[in-house]
């Protein structure tokens, strides 16, 4: 296999391990039905980032830039577009508010952002499904509470430690199932970073424990020999938007956390904390007034958005949807027998396009009688452009540029897709091609 399609099995059997988690825990602890439990290769097409799950209704929604809604499922199943019409109309969506207004996750909808989130995009989907059977046609959903409980029973800060729930066993029985090995490139690039005197940090609202064995697979044993600083249990989007006061830093002893800290006074590993904080220990250790910072992060929710928007620092979105921008087709991949460890692991890698859902970057929406179709870029898709400085489809794909290459920013010109590297999204190209015409 190719180091891509490698990458591509992980990622599903990560995801398949995910929804396992949850899938088991409402089954045999909330007596959910059974069928949750089988999930087959053609079912991941329901995933797509940038999803809004109603809560209430068990409707699933992909957003325009404008508000409205573009596609909806209930549950699993599709809305044809005369449901649509009739569900909504070409109205804004009711709870939406346009630019920083509209939370991702609130008492009444989630939205689905990054891979770790997508496997319980498709559980609650079938969840909708199996009550909608049961319960002729139920209208109203009440089963986010319980998808709280397995969140807080498989992933809880101790989880890792007392061996609770299904993910963390099985990612410590056998690591290298579900990680991937870092491309020597990247931690070339890591070395290259800090012998030029910057000053790297790492953030994760991961617990120190589990953040421990994935960064000894991922990059080594000697990976916090790369970063002067590492953050856990960061708690994100929190990390940035709360005051000091609220989120101080903690130091850590045999993975356990102590007394807050009133202030970041070196480089070490601590847990929780704040932006603030920690700026204010940057501009420490370069001895500037206002240190320039670049942050990297795969989740606009956790990271892009609250980055730029609290701590105003220049955002680079990792966006793995740059790498399946097109439909992805079974017969791409190796024979079967080629496939070794990995065989049986059919089904889309989770960034590819959903034929459900369409391009993460744009749909279309039906004209008027006797008009063309017109097409509209997405919601999540105009959040890139508003908080990201650039993005690019891996830190691989930029880490053997020299360290002074200059990227353009989608703020240098009025184009949606100035800021993507190396290229832009098929979807966009053709969606700036029909706009200049």
């Amino acid at each position: 296999m190719t180091g891509q399609e490698v990458r591509d099995s992980l990622i599903r059997l990560t995801g398949k391990l995910i929804y396992d988690s949850f899938a088991q825990f409402l089954v045999k602890e909330k007596g959910y039905d059974k069928e949750l439990l089988t999930v087959t290769p053609e079912d991941w097409d329901f995933c797509c980032k940038g999803l809004a799950l109603d809560l209430e209704d068990g409707n699933f929604i992909k957003l325009a830039d404008n508000g409205t809604v573009l596609r909806a499922s209930h549950g699993t199943r599709m809305l044809a577009p005369e449901e649509l019409a009739k569900e909504y109309g070409g109205r804004e969506w009711k709870y939406f508010m346009s630019d920083s207004g509209m939370a991702f996750r609130s008492g009444k909808y989630y939205f689905y952002d990054n891979y770790f989130d997508l496997p319980g995009a498709l559980l609650c989907a079938r969840v909708v499904d199996s009550l909608t059977k049961q319960n002729n046609g139920q209208k109203t959903f009440d089963f986010w509470k319980d998808i709280v409980a397995g969140i807080q029973h498989n992933y809880k800060m101790s989880a890792f430690r007392e061996n609770c729930g299904i993910y963390f066993p099985e990612i410590k029985r056998d690591p290298g199932k579900y990680l991937h090995s870092c491309p020597e490139s990247v931690k070339k690039w890591l070395r290259q970073l800090k012998n030029a005197g910057k000053i790297l940090v790492l953030i994760t609202s991961s617990h120190s424990d589990y953040c421990r064995l994935l960064c000894n697979h991922i990059l080594g044993n000697d990976f916090a020999d790369l970063f002067d600083i590492v953050i856990t249990n960061a708690l994100k989007p929190g990390f940035f938007s709360h005051l000091p006061s609220q989120r101080p830093f903690r130091t850590l002893e045999n993975d356990e956390e102590q007394e807050a800290l009133p202030s970041l006074e070196k480089p070490g590993w601590y847990s929780q904390g704040n932006a603030a904080h920690l700026y204010d220990l940057l501009k420490k250790m370069t001895g500037k007034p206002e240190p320039q910072v670049v942050y990297f992060g795969d989740s606009m929710h956790s990271d892009i958005f609250p980055a730029r928007h609290y701590s105003n620092w220049e955002t680079v979105l990792i966006l793995e949807e740059l790498k399946g921008d097109r439909d992805w087709k079974p017969e791409e991949s190796e024979p079967l027998e080629k496939k070794g460890k990995y065989e049986g692991q059919k089904g889309k890698p989770l960034y590819s396009l959903s034929k459900k859902w369409g391009s993460f970057f744009t749909d279309s929406i039906s004209g008027l009688e006797n008009t063309e179709d017109s097409l509209v870029s997405t919601w999540s898709c105009k959040r890139i452009s508003t908080y990201s400085t650039i993005a690019i489809p891996s830190i691989e794909a930029i880490a053997e540029l020299p360290l002074d290459y200059k990227f353009t920013r989608f703020s240098s010109n009025n184009s949606k897709t100035a800021g993507y590297y190396p290229n832009p999204p098929l979807a966009l190209s053709s969606f700036e091609t029909l706009a200049n015409k």
